[in-house]
């Protein structure tokens, strides 16, 4: 008798259930948990190893560039034309955060590749 898998293979191999965990892994916040999950999995393929990497990557800038933004703020006096751009750029990032994940989720329904060329050579130090 063949051990019980706790995980199920076809959720990982079916094209349509596996272009539906892309779109997971693309959620602005959310996805960043299975993206990093999928990728301490061993035997992933390789189109999925990407997006993984893609997802958690723009999730990882954007909660850096976050974490500086806000820390920047609180150090700002309040009432000063400093802190009110700082808070304007922390909603710009915010936003240009969710509108680039939403850009991939258009260019992955469309059936396009989903290579940005700036982030190509970071990804290559991701697992």
């Amino acid at each position: 008798m063949e051990p019980l898998d706790p995980v199920d293979r076809e959720a990982f191999t079916n094209p349509t259930l596996q272009r539906l965990w892309f779109f997971v892994y693309l959620l602005p916040i959310f996805g960043m948990i299975p993206a990093l999950w999928q990728l301490s999995r061993r035997g992933s393929d390789r189109q999925t190893r990407h997006v993984s990497r893609l997802a958690l990557l723009i999730g990882l800038i954007w909660l850096l560039g976050y974490g500086l933004l806000n820390g920047a703020t609180s150090v700002s006096e309040a009432q000063s034309l400093h802190h009110g751009l700082l808070l304007f750029l922390n909603s710009l990032w915010g936003s240009a955060y969710f509108l680039v994940n939403l850009g991939l989720m258009v260019r992955l329904w469309q059936g396009r590749s989903l290579k940005l060329p700036v982030l190509q050579r970071l990804m290559k130090y991701l697992p």
